[in-house]
């Protein structure tokens, strides 16, 4: 069959920070995509705010590069699919292998595998696609090198990888410093025998198999991803399988429900460096954004008027996890961050918080994220959002809050299934580093959560390695506790490992809440005296509503507290006038530590401003007479 030979497709997959942005940044500045006096910012490819703020990718985008090879021939278009490390972003990962011929596993020269390099190695296996090992940092102090290859080694038997797979070559980089080899250098230091990526751009031409076509077939091309422009509208990016794509063509647009329709592609753009160009013709292999098609979905097909044949659509995992997003229900609704009044001036215009206004944005998502789901409750102010984890989840609630919707964000709950007749739930893997010498402490922790230990190693430099298989309702408020128990040093990642059978009640946070018992402001008076009731989350000054989370109480109840206490004042000087006491510096929760931090009768209010965690009921006493019920259980 005809092959194209000037062109490959490659995916860049790894575990989170193993250097996928960072070396992706090296091979676009050493193909010469840039001029000598550009300014470039590291981890070009993380051009979101929330991707370059938690320092991890969130979205699969696509860069091309034009690898001039040093025997002087034709120069080699190498389009690059950076993909998200993290599992919660899976659905990306699998768009971005439908794009691609090969991938590039990268794997840190002393973490070795992880959970996730076991994710997207799982994945790139089960599309048959060749794999090239790249074992980035080694110039790290603690590398490791020839136990991580002998590790990966493992990992690809594990997998029920073929022979083909297993014989995969082996590339050794410092990508910070853009140096690759073929040779393993020593632990702890940069290749020496080389000076640039050349070998491992070489090694891209040798193994990633070039695309090939049949020259009789009709146009098929996969929409794989969406964007959009303010002048060309909704963008779409495909990748052209067989036939050519022309500016002007009209194609048959073959949508997910299986109806046809001629569409003329008005624009037609290719992909150099960062930036899209127009184009006039894109042929088999090519990865191209089109416009024209107003509401064209991920996993379509743009077809041959005259012989349509749809390719099959992109399939995702399973969602895990799933959270309540509704409208803000608190007295607070539509205030600005202080609290006193929509005409005060810290109040934000065009402030979102209509359910109408949520259901649009929720809609809007889901058309460019595969991996989400968007389910109807009771309430019609409220809607039951699925995802594969809470990270997902969480990035989502806090881009609305950053485009000024206010939310009210339930306890997230896992999504169970119904097998054999009996309920299962999703359970996950989890990898777990620390010191030894708090190996038991993360035992214990496991052992609450019905954590069961599957494997555990000892490298005999001080830290332990456990895998547990653990429920994932059981990681529901881990991550707080675990970094606590192990005083910050320990590290956890964990993967979707299937569902098990119903594990049985979990209590995973022994701790009840301090509960605003009225309106009011904050006062220092107030929280010197709470301070010994548990950890409070308010600073003096602080508007704070009845049903208010301000604390966490240090006993299992919750409690009532009134912390807009005033001191009052008299004439009269006390003995202790002369004593100072100081109020103890509130704990500041983050947007993933309130909704780990929920029980299952709380939930967090969520504002441009502020983040509140909140009684689902605010009335005192109406909370007191459903307790009584339930006690008796009426």
């Amino acid at each position: 069959m005809p092959t194209r030979h000037d062109i490959r497709n490659v995916a860049i997959v790894a575990h989170v920070d193993h250097g996928k942005t960072t070396i992706v940044d090296a091979m676009l500045k050493q193909a010469g995509a840039f001029a000598a006096h550009q300014h470039l910012d590291d981890r070009m490819m993380d051009s979101n705010d929330l991707e370059r703020e938690k320092g991890i990718t969130i979205l699969a985008k696509n860069t091309a590069v034009k690898y001039h090879p040093k025997d002087g021939s034709a120069p080699i278009t190498i389009n690059i699919i950076d993909t998200p490390g993290h599992a919660d972003f899976g659905g990306e990962v699998e768009r971005g292998l439908s794009m691609v011929d090969a991938v590039v596993l990268l794997v840190d020269a002393s973490e070795g595998p992880l959970p996730q390099t076991r994710f997207v190695l799982r994945k790139a296996l089960q599309a048959n696609m060749p794999v090239i090992l790249c074992i980035n940092k080694t110039d790290r102090p603690d590398s490791r090198i020839d136990e991580v290859v002998n590790d990966t080694y493992d990992l690809f038997l594990d997998l029920d990888a073929t022979e083909e797979q297993i014989e995969f070559p082996i590339v050794y980089a410092c990508g910070r410093d853009g140096v690759a080899s073929l040779t393993k250098p020593e632990d702890g230091t940069v290749p020496a025998d080389s000076d640039s990526l050349e070998p491992f751009f070489s090694t891209i031409l040798a193994h990633v198999p070039a695309p090939v076509y049949d020259e009789e077939a009709p146009l098929q091309a996969h929409v794989t991803n969406l964007d959009a422009d303010n002048f060309l509208g909704r963008i779409a990016l495909v990748r052209v399988e067989q036939g050519e794509l022309r500016k002007g063509q009209t194609v048959a647009w073959i949508k997910r429900d299986g109806t046809i329709s001629n569409v003329r592609i008005t624009e037609l753009m290719m992909t150099e460096a960062l930036t899209r160009k127009p184009a006039e013709v894109a042929g088999p292999g090519d990865i191209c954004a089109v416009a024209g098609f107003p509401d064209i979905m991920i996993g379509e097909t743009l077809a041959d008027t005259e012989n349509p044949i749809a390719l099959p659509l992109i399939s995702v995992d399973e969602p895990a996890i799933s959270m309540t997003i509704g409208t803000n229900t608190s007295p607070m609704v539509g205030r600005g961050g202080s609290g006193k009044g929509a005409d005060a001036k810290s109040a934000v215009k065009d402030r979102k918080v209509t359910a109408r206004q949520v259901k649009d944005r929720l809609d809007r998502e889901l058309i460019g994220n595969v991996s989400l789901r968007v389910l109807d409750t009771e309430r019609p102010d409220a809607w039951e959002v699925q995802g594969r984890g809470e990270l997902a989840l969480a990035i989502l609630v806090e881009q609305m809050r950053r485009e000024g919707f206010e939310l009210t964000i339930g306890k997230p709950q896992v999504v169970t299934q119904i097998i054999d007749g009996k309920v299962h739930e999703p359970v996950e893997r989890m990898t777990v580093d620390v010191p030894e010498e708090h190996m038991g402490a993360v035992t214990q922790l496991m052992g609450v959560r019905k954590g069961r230990m599957d494997n555990m190693s000892n490298h005999g430099s001080g830290w332990v390695r456990m895998e547990f298989v653990v429920p994932s309702r059981g990681l529901i408020g881990f991550r707080t506790e675990f970094l606590t128990n192990t005083r910050g040093t320990g590290i956890a990642h964990s993967i979707h490992e299937g569902h098990e059978p119903w594990f049985g009640q979990l209590v995973t946070r022994n701790n009840g809440s301090l509960v605003a018992d009225r309106s009011g402001s904050v006062t220092p008076f107030a929280m010197i005296n709470l301070q010994e009731r548990g950890v409070l989350f308010t600073e003096p000054g602080t508007e704070v509503y009845e049903g208010m989370i301000v604390g966490e109480n240090s006993r299992a109840d919750d409690m009532d507290v009134n912390i807009t206490k005033e001191k009052k004042l008299t004439n009269m000087r006390a003995a202790s006038a002369d004593n100072t006491e100081n109020v103890v510096p509130p704990r500041k929760l983050s947007l993933e530590q309130s909704l780990e931090f929920c029980r299952d009768d709380e939930c967090v209010e969520v504002t441009p401003e502020a983040v509140r965690i909140r009684k689902v009921v605010l009335d005192q006493k109406e909370r007191s007479r459903s307790a009584s019920r339930a006690k008796s259980g009426k």
